[in-house]
């Protein structure tokens, strides 16, 4: 099944947006209180969600249309959102405390730029939230047509310390039935995926789709990579 690269929580099914929702909320104690950015916020409903705890949040998107999407959808008093390029974006240095940016970099053709950036807005002691899909080997070509790079544990740690001090890595994972990782296991062809009929065997392992997962069925575990399907790391200054 494919999923789209840009979620709209109210035109998404609640699995994808869970999934994705998970970060952001996996973030919220790093922004309690702080002025945070939200690079390549979409359309804004995570940025919303940071401002729960946040004094002030600024979500950025080198889209115009997300952007006019998130003004009009997801508007806060503590909320501002701009169009800006993460590449070269007109932001002042050291004026953020913590920097989120969630299934970004695998989209940007100079990812060491990006986290280059993010390190020069924040201010000493500031925190970068950043997640990536999880590979085993990084693809410079991978089969996703959206994606320029996607990175392997190791080489998304190497990547994120040429910027920062400090890089914990974490990884996040649907929570499965061992009878459903068995049938996962055993589908080498890959033929679950493409068959109505096999896909409703998750009626059978106790696992629900992932059209139906829910927030409590998705776990961000520190260093738990092996079977993770995406990679959160939370890097510090100094």
């Amino acid at each position: 099944m494919a999923y789209p690269e840009r979620i709209v929580p109210d035109e998404t099914p609640p699995g994808p947006v869970a999934i994705h929702e998970k970060r952001y909320r996996f973030a919220l104690p790093y922004c309690v209180g702080k002025r945070v950015l939200d690079a390549a916020c979409g359309v804004g409903y995570g940025t919303a969600l940071l401002a729960d705890a946040a004094r002030e949040v600024v979500g950025v998107d080198v889209s115009e249309e997300a952007i006019a999407y998130a003004r009009s959808r997801y508007a806060r008093p503590n909320v501002e959102f701009r169009v800006e390029d993460l590449l070269a974006p007109d932001l002042a240095d050291r004026d953020f405390d913590v920097v989120c940016s969630f299934e970004t970099l695998e989209h940007v053709r100079d990812a060491g730029s990006a986290v280059r950036e993010a390190a020069r807005v924040l201010r000493p002691g500031g925190v970068y939230v950043v997640s990536t899909p999880h590979v085993e080997r990084t693809c410079i070509s991978p089969p996703n047509p959206f994606h320029e790079t996607e990175y392997s544990p190791g080489d998304f740690g190497a990547l994120l310390r040429e910027s920062f001090d400090r890089v914990e890595l974490f990884g996040q994972r649907r929570l499965e039935t061992r009878r459903h990782r068995a049938l996962r296991r055993l589908d080498v062809l890959g033929l679950r995926r493409r068959s109505a009929l096999l896909r409703r065997a998750s009626v059978v392992t106790g696992t629900p789709p992932t059209t139906d997962v829910t927030l409590d069925a998705v776990v961000i575990e520190r260093d738990a990579l092996d079977g993770a399907s995406e990679i959160v790391a939370v890097c510090r200054l100094g």
